[in-house]
C-alpha cells in the first residue's frame, strides 16, 4: 500500500501534518487556521471527506488554533489523552459538538487504517506526546517538541523509517539572539525544545537500514535557519564518518507552507 506524507505547517506559527493512504488519512495536530489545512489539503488533491480524524500531540496554540473549527465543521474526531484534552478545555474553554476518543500513553489504537500509539516525550505542557504510526510495510514516528530524548520515547524514534523530529535552534544564534534569559532557558531545558546539534547527534546513532527519510521540524525562525540545521546535521554525519550512499533522504519542513507529497512504498 502506497503512503503519502505532507508537511502543512511545521514550526512555532503552527503545526499540521497529513498522513494518508489511497482511501483515508489523518491529521497530526491542527495548529494553523482551518481554512489554511482546507486549502493546503485541497491544493494537495486531498479531500476533506478522506480525512478519519486529528491526532493532537498537547495543548500549545501552535498545535490547536484549528482545532474546534476543523474538527467541528467537518465532524472530525479528536484522538488524544485524557490529561492532554481536559488541558485543551481548561486552556481554551472548550468545546462542544466535538467527539473526542481518549488514548491511552503506549497503548495501540486504529484509525483509517493505520496502527498508532502516543508515547510521552519531555516538553512544558501538561502532557506531550509523539506519535508512532505504522502499516504493514511502513513506519512512521512524529516528535516536534522535546527537550531531550529520553528513555522512552527513543524507542519509537529508533523504530522509524521516515523520522519527523525536531531540529528548533542553532545554540550560537539562541545564546547571542534576543530572547529574554528566562525564554532562553525554558527553551534550552530538558522540557524545552531539541536544539540542531543534540537532533543530529541522536540521527547519527540512529542511521541505519531501517531509516529511510529524516524531516527535519519546527525549527525557530529567529534561532534557526533551514540552512544551519543542515548544514550540523551533515556535518556530524562527516565526523562520524556516516556516508549514507544516497539511501537517505532528508527534508527540512517549511515554517509556513506545505512541504512536497513525500510517497512511502
Amino acid at each position: 500500500m502506497k503512503l503519502n506524507f505532507c508537511s502543512l505547517s511545521s514550526g512555532s506559527s503552527g503545526n499540521c501534518y497529513y498522513l494518508g493512504n489511497e482511501y483515508n488519512g489523518i491529521l497530526i495536530d491542527a495548529g494553523i487556521p482551518a481554512g489554511a489545512i482546507r486549502k493546503f489539503l485541497k491544493d494537495k488533491g486531498i479531500s476533506m471527506q478522506a480525512i478519519m480524524g486529528v491526532l493532537v500531540t498537547h495543548n500549545h496554540t501552535d498545535h490547536i488554533r484549528g482545532l474546534e473549527l476543523l474538527t467541528r465543521k467537518n465532524n472530525l474526531p479528536v484522538f488524544t489523552t485524557h490529561k492532554i484534552w481536559k488541558s485543551i478545555i481548561s486552556r481554551q474553554n472548550l468545546i462542544s459538538g466535538i467527539t473526542v476518543h481518549e488514548i491511552g500513553l503506549q497503548q495501540e489504537f486504529h484509525l483509517a487504517g493505520f496502527n498508532i500509539e502516543a508515547f510521552p516525550v519531555s516538553h512544558d505542557a501538561p502532557e506531550t506526546v509523539g506519535f508512532h504510526i505504522w502499516s504493514e510495510d511502513f513506519k512512521i514516528t512524529i516528535a516536534t517538541d522535546l527537550g531531550h530524548i529520553c528513555q522512552t520515547s527513543a524507542p519509537y524514534l529508533k523504530a522509524a523509517n521516515l523520522l519527523v523530529l525536531e531540529s528548533n535552534y542553532d545554540e550560537e544564534m539562541l545564546m547571542n539572539g534576543s530572547y529574554p534569559h528566562f525564554l532562553k532557558a525554558r527553551i534550552l531545558s530538558d522540557h524545552g525544545h531539541l536544539g540542531n546539534d543534540q537532533c543530529s547527534a541522536f540521527l547519527a546513532d540512529i542511521v541505519g537500514e531501517n531509516l529511510r527519510h529524516i524531516c527535519l521540524a519546527h525549527l525557530s525562525n529567529k534561532n534557526n535557519t533551514p540552512d544551519l540545521a543542515l548544514q550540523t546535521l551533515q556535518q556530524t554525519f562527516a565526523e562520524k564518518g556516516i556516508n549514507t550512499n544516497g539511501q537517505l533522504q532528508i527534508s527540512i519542513l517549511n515554517r509556513n507552507l506545505p512541504s512536497e507529497v513525500i510517497s512511502l512504498i
